[in-house]
């Protein structure tokens, strides 16, 4: 005799396997692109000079491994207890909030760059960066640990989601909307004041990574708002890991292409000078990349 289940149950269950498919296909792009770069990213293991940007990087660059086999574990290991799949789910929210603040890292220090490393630049983006990182904090886990988490009652279905009525978890993309349209006003700001005069191949790589970049943050940013207030169960979620993986991944690229670009220009390790300016008050400032440090 077959059993029926209700139209909000086999809902629950089709946004689960949804949800797998994202997280494994996922997993399986980040690992073919590691393959792919393996042996240009080792080089730069290996040559580059240890920094702390570096390590950033290091980090930045395998802490989707973690968050991987966390949700993979969490999808795919039959387990009807919500309290585990909470604890896994805030070892997961730790996974991402630590790849988002790497990732958002470099390109502040790469905007900070392109404004002649002002000091009042670097304050305004590091008290709205903490501003939106407490905040984030605080909403993740306040209502995380206010919306338990569900296991599916259909045979054969692993996983477990949060109820529908749990919107407030939208609320981190729109700070981080608002961070990153602020990011990419003082790039395009700084763009406009240079363009006529800098003739350096590294800074117009520089400007391209950034305004791509934060074009994808905003992008995905809005598309996590959306999917959080207008769908169900873990559809409204199966976006947002995927954000936070794909900004990691390029901020991860665009370094690793950097360095390799500044290479072949110099032939060597040597520090990115670029000039922002031809007038006598301009001076160079240092790309904040990785494998680089001051004379």
């Amino acid at each position: 005799m077959e059993t029926e289940y209700s139209a909000a149950t086999v809902l629950a269950s089709r946004s689960l396997q949804t949800a797998t498919y994202i997280y494994t296909s996922m997993a399986t792009f980040w690992t073919y692109g590691y393959a792919c770069s393996f042996q240009e990213e080792w080089s730069f293991l290996l040559r580059s000079r240890w920094t702390k940007v570096k390590g950033l990087y290091i980090v930045a660059r395998y802490i989707p491994f973690l968050l991987f086999t966390s949700h993979l574990y969490m999808n795919f290991i039959p387990d009807e207890n919500p309290d585990k799949c909470q604890m896994i789910n805030n070892v997961c929210s730790c996974f991402s909030l630590i790849s988002i603040v790497c990732s958002e890292s470099f390109f502040i220090l790469r905007t900070w760059a392109l404004w002649n490393n002002n000091r009042i630049v670097l304050v305004a983006m590091l008290v709205a960066f903490l501003a939106v990182g407490i905040a984030s904090v605080s909403v993740l886990f306040t209502f995380n640990g206010t919306a338990p988490f569900e296991t599916n009652a259909i045979p054969g279905i692993t996983g477990c989601y949060q109820p529908s009525d749990s919107v407030e978890l939208f609320l981190p993309f729109i700070l981080l909307f608002a961070l990153e349209l602020g990011l990419i006003f003082l790039t395009l700001i700084r763009a406009l004041q240079s363009w006529r005069t800098a003739r350096n191949p590294l800074l117009t790589v520089l400007l391209k990574h950034n305004v791509f970049y934060y074009a994808c943050g905003l992008f995905f940013s809005a598309l996590n708002i959306l999917t959080s207030l207008l769908l169900t169960d873990a559809y409204r979620n199966m976006f947002q890991d995927f954000q936070i993986v794909i900004l990691a991944i390029l901020a991860t690229h665009m370094h690793l292409h950097l360095w390799h670009a500044d290479r072949i220009i110099h032939g060597s390790d040597a520090v990115v000078l670029i000039p922002l300016s031809n007038s006598s008050a301009s001076h160079n400032i240092m790309v904040a990349m990785p494998g680089t440090a001051p004379p």
